[in-house]
């Protein structure tokens, strides 16, 4: 099975790109962040027409993620159990041939110490406290989106440019490894071990010409799961192309 990570940065602007995606590389399942799309404008119709089921969490403005599978998808989860209506829409999970797929767009953070980076930590949190809650590491479970962190020295361009900056800074770090610590394992580096890839590059500053940019997009897995993975790639097609998003495609395959 593969299963594919992509923050699309608005659904609508991006999809002749991503239908032009998926029939390329032909994934089972897509993760899509950063949607941008509130729930009655979502492209469902085109995307039922291109094969794919769909679950899907919207927000507009730089929220929304979904979930499309060529498989059944059971078992939808929208959000943290105790959010509220007014929660911004950043995780949703499903069920696809007994994977436990989780989607999450975590919070950019703006800048270190605003409200909204400690909203960002305190989300954190509230994924590791979702995951100790609901799952086993003998489970079958796939943690996956725009983690708006970088989290080895290798997942950035430059260290000394990045230091102690946002998506960098030791205290998401930090955050980001005590989920890890649930006992999940980095596709790309197992599958990749030292090899430097990015996912993501900024639009200013010549940073795609330059490949300059971080590895923010990661598709980790429990213990079991992490046994059964193949391959992990970053497809860097899709950010040549005209009007890209800032954002490349992880694919991980497993046989299952």
């Amino acid at each position: 099975m593969k299963i594919a990570t992509w923050n699309v940065n608005s659904i609508n602007v991006r999809m002749p790109q991503l239908l032009d995606w998926v029939e390329r590389a032909d994934p089972d399942v897509v993760c899509l962040q950063e949607t941008k799309c509130v729930d009655e404008n979502f492209p469902a119709d085109q995307l039922r027409e291109a094969g794919f089921q769909i679950a899907f969490f919207g927000q507009k403005s730089y929220n929304g993620v979904a979930i499309l599978s060529k498989h059944e998808i059971s078992d939808v989860q929208k959000g943290f159990s105790d959010d509220d209506e007014e929660a911004p829409k950043r995780l949703i999970a499903a069920t696809v041939n007994g994977v436990r797929i989780v989607n999450t767009y975590i919070p950019n953070g703006t800048e270190l110490w605003t409200d909204k980076f400690t909203f960002k930590l305190d989300w954190l949190m509230r994924l590791r406290r979702f995951f100790d809650a609901a799952y086993e590491l003998d489970d079958k479970v796939l943690l996956c989106g725009d983690f708006n962190v970088a989290m080895e020295d290798l997942d950035v361009w430059s260290v000394e440019q990045w230091q102690g900056k946002l998506h960098f800074s030791i205290p998401e770090r930090a955050a980001m490894y005590n989920v890890k610590q649930w006992g999940f394992v980095d596709t790309f580096r197992k599958i990749n071990g030292g090899k430097q890839e990015f996912s993501w590059w900024n639009y200013r500053e010549g940073a795609w010409q330059r490949n300059r940019g971080l590895r923010i997009d990661y598709i980790w897995t429990s213990p079991a799961l992490a046994e059964k993975c193949t391959d992990c790639v970053i497809d860097r097609s899709t950010r040549d192309l005209e009007k890209p998003s800032d954002h490349a495609p992880v694919v991980a395959e497993f046989a299952v």
